[in-house]
């Protein structure tokens, strides 16, 4: 994307084309502006679009540019945070309000793909958090029991089943989510894309916002070559915000996130290997994430930035760790690779913001992206519609705030994983 295969990658690669769009000329008027062309922008205009509502989305680079094309493509439910803990973060009420929204995401995801024929490599099988060790085996068993009280499929696979369904000896069990699946998350987005497009959306690419100002009760914003006048903006562009709007990207601490494909894997390793295709990542401090596409590449994930000298540690820990994974795959070449930002917020929690009346934005996905950017875009729709009172949101209002020593976290993370994989894998 923009003639830089390590932005994308596989996802470039494979993913059907998007919509034909044009960046925005001239004055123009609408009942919403959208900022941003990720799956909350994307799915804010198809929801809006399908209510009848005239809906103008901004986009600065292309769709699905930021955190949207270039994730793992899980779709989880819940965030990082135990679901016990949400409420003494966000209070009783939100706490288990976003517990419910975020636990049925998947489904709200799968339901909008079904309805709209999108093209994305929909697996329905569930995900798999790997336990690393006796204290990962003990963190999956305490998440499985707060999930099965209130009611969700999941369950505690032992060692011996988790091998089978992963094709390694490396984990001491896992936690089986059967809401969960996988995805070609490029592909999503841009099918997002046409179904709003169809739905009566315009979408304008190469169209970076660079102003925002309120006039006689409705909003003006302005990318230099055109201007969108609406009753009504959404702010939708998470850890890549600039412009206006920039506190939300902020309020936010990046954490550099790096994948890998390999070359598209033999019959028989495809049977040997996450054969019903799981979505996986592992609960080390610095994790791992891994998953088969379609086509039987496997994508292999961690910290790190593939940049400067992190491009040669990472490929080469990744190598060492695959080997240690999966010794039956011997000697791969990798197809693909690409890495991207991660935006993490204080307490790995997202966030709403209302920056004035009838301008108003979720953020903060920490790496969880695909369904809550979904639902959050559908209740985002159903404000803007007037069903949900401010309320009734599943977030409480928050003033953006940006964290302490933001600059240098961020440099002590990308450095962090470098060192961490130097050394990793080597015994």
């Amino acid at each position: 994307m923009l003639d830089d295969p390590r932005s994308h990658g596989l996802w470039e690669k494979t993913a059907p084309p998007a919509p034909k769009t044009k960046p925005l000329t001239g004055d123009r008027t609408a009942d919403v502006v959208i900022i941003g062309g990720g799956y909350t922008g994307l799915s804010s205009a198809l929801h809006l679009a399908e209510a009848g509502r005239s809906v103008i989305l901004l986009e600065a680079k292309e769709v699905g540019f930021g955190g949207a094309g270039r994730n793992v493509g899980l779709i989880n439910a819940g965030m990082w945070v135990m679901p016990d803990d949400l409420p003494g973060e966000l209070g009783e009420i939100h706490g288990e309000r976003l517990l419910n929204l975020l636990g049925n995401g998947p489904q709200t995801v799968m339901e909008i793909i079904d309805r709209h024929g999108i093209e994305c490599e929909l697996t329905r099988t569930g995900t798999l958090h790997c336990a690393v060790g006796d204290a990962g085996l003990k963190e999956v068993e305490e998440r499985a029991r707060q999930w099965q009280k209130r009611g969700a499929p999941v369950e505690v696979l032992d060692a011996a089943e988790t091998e089978r369904r992963i094709g390694t000896r490396a984990y001491h069990g896992a936690l089986l989510d059967r809401r969960a699946g996988t995805l070609q998350p490029l592909a999503y987005a841009r099918g997002l894309a046409h179904a709003a497009t169809r739905a009566g959306a315009i979408l304008h690419t190469a169209s970076p916002v660079i102003a925002w100002q309120q006039q006689k009760g409705r909003h003006i914003v302005s990318t230099g070559a055109g201007s969108v006048t609406a009753d009504w903006v959404i702010v939708a562009t998470d850890a890549y915000t600039t412009g206006p709007f920039e506190q939300v990207r902020r309020e936010q601490v990046y954490l550099p996130y790096f994948n890998l494909a390999t070359v598209p894997l033999s019959d028989n390793l495809r049977r040997s290997i996450l054969p019903e295709r799981e979505g996986c990542w592992d609960t080390k401090e610095i994790l791992s994430s891994f998953r088969m596409d379609a086509k039987g590449r496997l994508v292999f994930g961690s910290v790190g930035a593939l940049r400067g000298t992190g491009t040669g540690i990472h490929k080469n820990w990744a190598r060492r760790a695959l080997k240690r994974l999966f010794p039956q795959l011997g000697e791969i070449a990798f197809e693909a690779e690409w890495y991207g930002q991660i935006g993490m917020t204080d307490n790995a929690l997202p966030r709403f913001h209302k920056f004035a009346e009838r301008v108003v934005g979720f953020s903060g996905y920490n790496g969880r992206g695909i369904s809550p950017g979904t639902v959050f875009g559908k209740v985002l729709a159903a404000h803007v519609l007037g069903e949900m009172r401010e309320a009734d949101l599943p977030l409480p209002l928050t003033d953006p705030k940006e964290p302490p020593l933001r600059a240098l976290k961020e440099a002590y993370y990308e450095a962090g994983a470098q060192i961490a994989h130097l050394a990793g894998e080597r015994f």
